[in-house]
């Protein structure tokens, strides 16, 4: 076993490894992952978020444990390094790698439970909700910062946004960190292709690429265009890759 605690929690070493024993069984499960296995457990008054990665195939388990660091140890980096840079998530406490003679056989992420929140995707498919356009530009600028700092958070998508209101701001905490590529410098084109995943809706596009546009400098009619073309490709990759499933399954039924 690989584990790593964050100092702030050494006290709660003992407490973890008592989890992971019971972690099938107990806790209180969060989301309906079909991956990952989310819950959190009370230690102490605390709450803790515990993510199981799913098993991987097997030479996924050996390229983890040799060649590339495994999501759980990325995850836990990851947070430290957007804490560092002024960004928010939940505060890592640590990651759990269990290894074979083959490879990685499981691994946890273990953060902060966060309390009081809402998504990203709450405000979005929501057209009524309070302060929308107002979340939505708040989240543009978020990414547009994340650009600024060199990172691209790959699942750029609502549900990986937590939103707390504190002190009258909304305050995004990005989860789901296992995923991000860095660079010197990102370009617009790479920038815009980063919102591929979060809508089709034209409507919050138009948002986001008018503040976007204004906090770069940039022509807002392109930003537009750009971010529709990547979202309609990603849609038809999307569409297609479904209706490939399908056929699979009905053929193999046959």
């Amino acid at each position: 076993m690989n584990f790593v605690l964050s100092e702030a929690y050494s006290q709660y070493k003992n407490d973890i490894l008592n989890i992971l024993k019971n972690f099938k069984n107990d806790g209180v499960v969060v989301g309906h992952g079909n991956r990952n296995v989310v819950k959190y457990f009370v230690v102490d008054g605390l709450k803790f978020n515990f993510k199981s990665f799913k098993q991987h195939n097997i030479i996924n388990r050996h390229v983890y444990k040799y060649y590339r660091k495994s999501k759980s140890r990325r995850s836990y980096e990851y947070a430290q390094m957007l804490l560092d840079k002024g960004f928010f998530t939940p505060k890592p406490v640590a990651f759990i790698e269990n290894h074979d003679f083959i490879g990685v056989t499981s691994s946890y992420y273990v953060s902060d439970q966060l309390e009081d929140v809402f998504t990203l995707s709450d405000a979005l498919h929501n057209h009524s909700f309070p302060d929308r356009e107002r979340i939505i530009k708040d989240y543009t600028k978020l990414i547009f910062q994340l650009h600024e700092n060199g990172i691209i958070f790959i699942d750029n998508a609502g549900g990986n946004f937590l939103i707390k209101k504190v002190e009258g701001e909304y305050r995004f905490f990005l989860v789901d960190l296992n995923r991000m590529n860095f660079h010197q410098e990102i370009d617009l084109n790479k920038r815009l292709h980063n919102f591929e995943r979060l809508t089709n809706e034209q409507e919050i596009i138009k948002i986001i690429s008018t503040e976007y546009a204004r906090l770069s400098a940039q022509s807002p009619e392109f930003c537009y265009n750009k971010i529709l073309d990547f979202t309609k490709k990603k849609a038809f990759k999307r569409k297609a890759k479904n209706i490939l499933k399908f056929y699979k399954f009905f053929f193999k039924k046959r």
